[in-house]
C-alpha cells in the first residue's frame, strides 16, 4: 500500500522532490510557484497572520494548482495557539497532504485521514519514527543533521537506514539537499522524496528581506550554526544574522527556562525567524535569488546530468 503511495505520487511529479514549509518564509504564491515547477509546494499554516488570511491563501492554491499535489504544515505543539482554528481550515479546504511537526497526535493523524488528507511527520531519531508509524502516518519526514529550521543531529546515511530497516512506507529525507546529486543521493539512501527548503529562501515568491536573501548567496556551511536558545529545540540560524542583531552567537541566553518548547510568537524570542534568520549547511550551491519556477528548471537539469554520470536512465 505504501509502496503505491509512494509511486502515486511520484508519477505527477516532475521531480522527486517535496518542499520544505520555512516558517514565515513560505507564501501562498511559492507553493503554487513550486507546484507548477512539478514539485509538492508547501506553506506553514502559521504563516498568514490570521486563520482568516490562512484559509484565503488554501481556497487561492487550490485554485491555481491543478491536481498536483500541496501540503500545509500544522505545528502540533500546545504553545500554538491558532491550532484548533487552523485544523478547522485544513479539514474544510480537504489539503492533499499535511506535515505535522515538534508533536506526535494520533488523534490528530485520524482526523486528517478522515477528511482524506495524507499525514506526514517530520522526525529525527529513529525512535520518533516508530512512534509516528505505530500512531499510522502515512510518511515519515526523516530530518537529518544540517537541515534548515529545526533540524536533527544525525546523519542522513544514520537515520535513513535505520527507519528503513523496519519502515518500507513513504520516506522523505531533509538536511542539506541544494542541487541534483543531493537529490540523487536521497534516492540512494532510500528516501522516495528529497524534502528541499533553504534554496527556496533565496526565491522572488520567498517572504524574505532582500538582505536575506543576499546573505544566502554569499553563505556557506561555516555560516550555519545550530542553537536551542530561541524556540527551546535545536535549530538552525546564520550567524551573521545574529551578529547583524546585536548578538554573540558564542554566548547566547537559552529563551526558555528548562530547555521547554515554546514556538508561541514565534519562539520566546520573537525575534527568531524574523530578524534572526534560519538556513540549512547546505546553502553553498545558492549562486543567486530568483524566481522558484527557474531554480527548479536548474534542479531539473542538474538532477538529469547526475543521473547521466551515474550511468542511469533519464
Amino acid at each position: 500500500m505504501q509502496h503505491t503511495l509512494a509511486q502515486s505520487l511520484r508519477a505527477k511529479l516532475r521531480l522527486p522532490v517535496m518542499a520544505g514549509p520555512m516558517f514565515i518564509a513560505s507564501t501562498a504564491d511559492l507553493v503554487i510557484a513550486q507546484c507548477k515547477a512539478g514539485i509538492i509546494g508547501s506553506m506553514p499554516a502559521l504563516n498568514p497572520r490570521s486563520t482568516q488570511a490562512l484559509d484565503a491563501d488554501l481556497a487561492r492554491i487550490a485554485q491555481n494548482v491543478g491536481d498536483m499535489p500541496w501540503c500545509i504544515n500544522l505545528v502540533a505543539h500546545k504553545t500554538n495557539e491558532r491550532l484548533a482554528a487552523d485544523l478547522e481550515v485544513v479539514l474544510r479546504h480537504k489539503v492533499p497532504i499535511v506535515v505535522l511537526a515538534l508533536a506526535a497526535d494520533a488523534g490528530l493523524v485520524r482526523e486528517l485521514q478522515a477528511n482524506g488528507s495524507l499525514v506526514f511527520q517530520d522526525v529525527i531519531k529513529n525512535r520518533h519514527a516508530q512512534k509516528c508509524a505505530e500512531m499510522g502516518v502515512d510518511g515519515i519526514i526523516a530530518v537529518g543533521a544540517g537541515a534548515g529550521g529545526h533540524t536533527g543531529d544525525q546523519s542522513p546515511f544514520a537515520l535513513v537506514s535505520e527507519i528503513r530497516e523496519w519502515w518500507d512506507g513513504l520516506l522523505l529525507l531533509a538536511g542539506c539537499i541544494a542541487n541534483g546529486r543531493g537529490v540523487l543521493a536521497a534516492e540512494a539512501l532510500g528516501a522516495d522524496l528529497a524534502y528541499i527548503g533553504s534554496p527556496f529562501l533565496a526565491s522572488t515568491e520567498a517572504n524574505t528581506q532582500t538582505g536575506f536573501k543576499q546573505m544566502l548567496v554569499d553563505g556557506s556551511a561555516k555560516d550555519v550554526m545550530v542553537t536551542r536558545c530561541f524556540t527551546g529545540v535545536d535549530a538552525s540560524f546564520l550567524r551573521p544574522s545574529l551578529i547583524e542583531n546585536g548578538l554573540d552567537p558564542d554566548n547566547l541566553v537559552p529563551a526558555t527556562r528548562g530547555g521547554a518548547i515554546n514556538i508561541s510568537n514565534g519562539g520566546a524570542n520573537q525575534r527568531a525567524w524574523r530578524d534572526i534568520w534560519s538556513a540549512g549547511q547546505g546553502i553553498g550551491a545558492i549562486k543567486q535569488a530568483g524566481p522558484a519556477g527557474e531554480w527548479l528548471d536548474w534542479l531539473a537539469n542538474d538532477y538529469a546530468a547526475a543521473r547521466r554520470d551515474m550511468g542511469l536512465a533519464s
